[in-house]
């Protein structure tokens, strides 16, 4: 900050208390509020009910989010709006997001335009099109639709069932210049004169071109259209189905074979549309799947009981964004975009304030009957499997968009810089191996041993061990300093089987676990292996070259997401094998207590029934059915393992 003419540093500490005395001045009303970065650029907007209550949680640490310690540490000034209530401090949120983008909100990792289909309304005679412009305050938009082929697709269903000009057309373009010049009254007046297009000949065009439909009937099949590609596909099969009854009975049979195709139309659609529930179910279902860094989102669009159409999105998580901030980022953006908006919304668990969210959707939908939008988050049923559908196909659009990226060979690149610049190595850690302790007060320790090549798990190169140093008690520095001398010996280092020397050791336990392997490391006169300690608690790196504090990764970056990824592979692995050893050590202690068990029968018992489990379970009429011991040994078994069963 600026002071007389001269610059001084300001403290982080002097900072926040800078903006906690900014913030007394700040109401309690609701409204949204925008942090921004030293240079004024906004990096945050959220909203709340009261202000000030909500803004001091930020610099007060009292919100637990993880990215809150890196927001504040960014954030210079801050600025805000009050609003009447929460729903236009939603709006208002939504609109300020869309403006300024701000880097700690959860975004849309491919910002590209989608593909919408669009009515164009402000027309005398309104055209569909398929179109990815900017919406058009004159034009209504359905959608959208992520698959820009199925769009296109249904642009032709509609006009097979309900005639409609398309703004491709070029004899509707030049009735619409026409109606700009305020010359069309000569053309509509010419008494079907004019030559018809291409698609009036096909029965896809009502044929404005050539008078053959007058605007109140166009108007007409404008309003069927909107609500077919709303959804509501019943209304029509059971209105064309009394029109074509209506024109039989007149004899007009042409008429009616043209009405009878396009029944056969709808019940074609409908054939493709997968039926998911046996009501009338008018409801978008959203699953998200989502990894450190991006996360993958579906929509389900259910009308009539039937999907109609799905959408598939990819979400830049941001820096450690939360399930519902990152799902109302999302509905925000999506249902801000869409005019498809359903009576309900299914979600695996409802945004914190479902009720605004809900106002706000209700009124978009502006049903004429009054109907409200309602969220709903089902815990068993139908729509419980709906979400886990969309959940599946969400795991789905991110693998494909991965594929398609490249991204996971560009996040492991990324990872590995980042982990060279970060903790001074000498270049990018290709090879890594982490280490991880498991025991029970002394018993049955292991360490396990994980190797990543080129930032990927490479198992054949996984290791573990058996901790051979007596203890009477846990005691994870003394195992860590056996294992580091037994995988880093000048044998086992010459020894292919254990592949070539790591760039880096990650030791799961942060500081003390370093220090125990540093100690190790000396005594062996090794110095040319680069060393660090993860702490689980806060994800901080220790480093022996920096006493002053550890290295903090940044929140949702890629070396954060490796490094994790790594420490939770090893723990997974050494927890496998600690967990293996003690119920082999269970298994054995518990049938030598058995009278006449050595180690023949032991071996055909347990062969015999497969596993301890199922050996625990059998009745004694099994045990001895199996004809593997004597009767009066099968009853000692019995009793012993009941015994055991009922401890």
């Amino acid at each position: 900050m600026l002071k007389d003419g001269a610059q001084t540093l300001e403290t982080q500490a002097e900072k926040i208390a800078r903006i906690k005395r900014e913030l007394e001045s700040v109401p309690a009303l609701p409204g949204v509020y925008l942090w921004k970065d030293s240079s004024g650029e906004v990096i945050y907007v959220g909203k709340a009910k009261q202000l000030r209550a909500r803004m001091r949680q930020y610099v007060n640490f009292q919100d637990e989010r993880a990215k809150i310690p890196l927001l504040v540490d960014a954030i210079d000034t801050f600025e805000y709006i009050v609003v009447e209530n929460e729903h236009e401090s939603l709006v208002l949120e939504k609109n300020l997001i869309n403006q300024h983008s701000p880097f700690f909100n959860a975004d849309f990792k491919d910002d590209k335009s989608y593909p919408f289909i669009a009515l164009t309304m402000g027309d005398a005679f309104p055209a569909i099109k398929y179109t990815r412009e900017k919406h058009r305050e004159d034009t209504r938009y359905f959608g959208p639709y992520t698959d820009s082929r199925a769009a296109r697709m249904m642009v032709d269903a509609v006009r097979r069932v309900v005639p409609i000009c398309a703004a491709s057309c070029a004899e509707w373009r030049r009735l619409k210049r026409k109606f700009e010049r305020g010359d069309a009254d000569a053309l509509l007046s010419s008494d079907g004169m004019l030559r018809p297009c291409f698609d009036a000949h096909v029965g896809l065009g009502p044929g404005v071109c050539c008078g053959a439909i007058t605007p109140e009937e166009y108007a007409e099949n404008v309003r069927k259209v909107a609500r077919f590609l709303d959804g509501h596909h019943d209304e029509f099969v059971d209105e064309m189905t009394a029109e074509m009854m209506e024109a039989a009975e007149s004899l007009d049979f042409e008429r009616a074979a043209r009405i009878k195709e396009r029944i056969e139309a709808v019940g074609a659609l409908s054939d493709r549309q997968h039926a998911v529930s046996s009501r009338n179910l008018d409801a978008d279902v959203i699953g998200f799947f989502r990894e450190e860094t991006i996360a993958g989102v579906h929509v389900l669009m259910v009308r009539e009981g039937c999907i109609m159409n799905s959408n598939e999105f990819v979400l830049n998580r941001g820096s450690d964004v939360p399930d519902d901030d990152l799902l109302r980022a999302f509905l925000l953006r999506y249902y801000d975009a869409t005019t498809s908006i359903p009576r309900e919304v299914i979600v695996r668990d409802e945004p914190e304030d479902a009720d605004v969210m809900a106002d706000w959707l209700t009124e978009k939908l502006d049903n004429a009957h009054g109907a409200k939008v309602r969220f709903t988050a089902p815990r068993k049923g139908e729509k419980l499997d709906l979400v886990e559908m969309a959940e599946r196909n969400a795991q789905h659009t991110l693998l494909r968009y991965k594929v398609r990226t490249n991204y996971e060979d560009k996040r492991v690149n990324d990872a590995l810089l980042q982990l060279e610049s970060a903790l001074a190595l000498d270049g990018p850690p290709y090879r890594i191996e982490c280490f991880d302790i498991s025991t029970i007060h002394g018993s049955y320790t292991v360490a396990s041993m994980v190797v990543f090549t080129n930032g990927k798990p490479d198992k054949n190169q996984y290791r573990r061990f058996k901790i051979k140093t007596p203890l009477d008690e846990a005691n994870d520095f003394v195992s860590m300093q056996e294992v580091m001398s037994r995988r880093y010996s000048d044998e086992r280092m010459a020894d292919e089987r254990f592949g070539k020397k790591p760039d880096l050791i990650i030791l799961d336990g942060g500081k003390p676990q370093l220090t125990a392997a540093m100690e190790m490391f000396e005594e062996m006169g090794r110095t040319d292996i680069a060393l660090c300690g993860l702490a689980k608690r806060d994800e901080e790196i220790f480093v022996p070259w920096q006493d002053t504090g550890p290295v903090v990764l940044p929140g949702g970056s890629a070396s954060l997401y490796l490094v994790k990824q790594v420490r939770d592979e090893a723990h997974r692995f050494a927890i496998t094998f600690h967990r293996e050893l003690r119920g082999k050590g269970m298994t054995a202690s518990i049938l030598d207590d058995v009278a006449g068990m050595g180690p023949v029968r032991k071996k055909a018992l347990l062969k015999a029934f497969k596993s301890f489990r199922n050996l625990r379970s059998a009745t004694l009429e099994e045990i001895k059915a199996a004809h593997v011991v004597p009767d009066e040994v099968a009853e000692e078994t019995y009793k012993v393992l009941q015994q055991y069963n009922n401890r």
